[in-house]
């Protein structure tokens, strides 16, 4: 039987051997089961994960990518990012193909993401607008909390095959962009939450769960001018 590999973890700023990461890897492809995701409290998700630069060969790259989408259809989520395997390398996939309310879509700027993977990425914002939603993360369960961020922003990052590339993304997609980005950089969303808004899955779906934020907003005291 196959045993769960043991995530990296290290003090920020520590190198990690291509050797290392890549034996983390080969452990998690080599399990017979999806690996589960790590939880908020380890310190992979708090360290700035290596810059890929070939620690894989292209087929190991293509079935940790192939693992990756499968652990977030699992979940289910819209992404997921190395560290949340616990593989601090800079890798992170990306999907959004719910179905969801239309008018909760046209007011959160959400439709289809195409499936994508990146490394090394890096996002900048595309003008001053920002958005305010609630926001959760497969590392942190069972929690939800708004978040404000960037609408509109521009991503770079590198395609399995190595090749540059360059998207802009707005609306719900921009914010996948910069969660999963985040991850990368050892940032929960957390970090960045109205801390007054967090709710347990259940009081969200109860209370929270419609087109916007502003009875949480009222009703919970945040985001007050």
């Amino acid at each position: 039987m196959s045993h769960q590999p043991r995530p990296i973890a290290a003090s920020p700023g520590t190198t990690f051997s291509a050797s290392r990461i890549r034996d983390t890897v080969l452990q998690l492809l080599d399990l017979e089961d999806l690996p589960p995701i790590v939880q908020a409290g380890h310190p992979v998700l708090r360290q700035h994960a290596a810059p890929y630069d070939g620690q894989l060969d292209d087929a190991e790259l293509g079935l940790l990518i192939g693992r990756m989408r499968a652990v977030m259809h699992a979940a289910p989520g819209v992404g997921l990012a190395a560290p949340q395997l616990g593989i601090p390398l800079q890798l992170a996939v990306l999907e959004d193909q719910f179905d969801i309310d239309p008018a909760a879509a046209a007011l959160r700027g959400r439709g289809p993401l195409e499936f994508f993977a990146m490394l090394n990425p890096r996002y900048e914002p595309l003008g001053a607008e920002s958005a305010s939603f609630f926001e959760g993360c497969l590392s942190v369960n069972g929690l939800q909390a708004v978040v404000t961020r960037h609408r509109d922003v521009r991503l770079e990052y590198l395609r399995p095959d190595g090749a540059g590339a360059a998207a802009d993304f707005t609306g719900w997609q921009a914010r996948i962009v910069q969660h999963e980005t985040d991850h990368l950089h050892g940032a929960l969303y957390l970090d960045r939450a109205e801390l007054r808004s967090l709710s347990n899955n259940s009081e969200y779906s109860a209370n929270w769960a419609g087109h916007g934020i502003d009875a949480a907003r009222r009703a919970l005291g945040f985001l007050n001018d």
